[in-house]
């Protein structure tokens, strides 16, 4: 998880918690916290990082239609990160 950019960690996030969501799922949820548009340009490349690191699996609704799940990679490394933050902010909380 250290070596993700925080957009490819939001993007984690966001996947995980979601079901099986489509990309313009994922775009929407983000775009709502960014407050801003995010591209097309963005968002693939780096959720084809997500899958090709183990983190996320890609799979295929239909002709046009992708969804991405979690995998077992990913969520240990989201509880570890999720850890990792807690020594730090925990009391803040």
């Amino acid at each position: 998880m250290y070596d993700l950019t925080g957009f490819q960690r939001d993007l984690l996030y966001v996947a995980a918690g979601l079901e099986e969501p489509h990309g313009l799922a994922i775009k929407d949820e983000l775009e709502n916290y960014y407050e801003s548009e995010i591209h097309h340009g963005r968002l693939y490349p780096n959720l084809d990082t997500l899958v090709e690191k183990g983190l996320l699996e890609k799979g295929t609704k239909d002709r046009r239609t992708n969804f991405y799940t979690v995998t077992r990679r990913g969520k240990r490394e989201i509880e570890d990160r999720r850890s990792w933050e807690d020594q730090y902010v925990e009391d803040l909380l």
